[in-house]
């Protein structure tokens, strides 16, 4: 029988990252763990370097093709990414 301040260890992590003000920190870690996932194994290999400053995503790709047709589509990767990670954390992506 629960009592009536349990709560779920998901209710209590999402007040814990509430209270300290680590919910942004959190997302962005999130969107950067999983950049090989959303964008495949050919992508992720190439990937040199990611990281989150300001809103905007940095991302070192080796292959400047690849580089150019990710350019093409940086609108479609931002919606995706945002997606599944639930919330706005990025709002552009700079490829270096």
């Amino acid at each position: 029988m629960r009592k009536p301040n349990d709560m779920t260890m998901k209710e209590a992590i999402t007040k814990m990252l509430a209270v300290y003000r680590l919910r942004g920190k959190y997302d962005e870690t999130g969107v950067v763990a999983m950049w090989p996932e959303v964008m495949g194994t050919a992508i992720g290999n190439r990937t040199t370097q990611i990281y989150i400053a300001h809103q905007k995503l940095f991302v070192r790709i080796e292959s400047s093709v690849i580089k150019n047709e990710l350019l093409m589509v940086k609108t479609g990767i931002i919606q995706k990414l945002n997606e599944r990670a639930g919330s706005e954390v990025i709002k552009e992506i700079i490829f270096l």
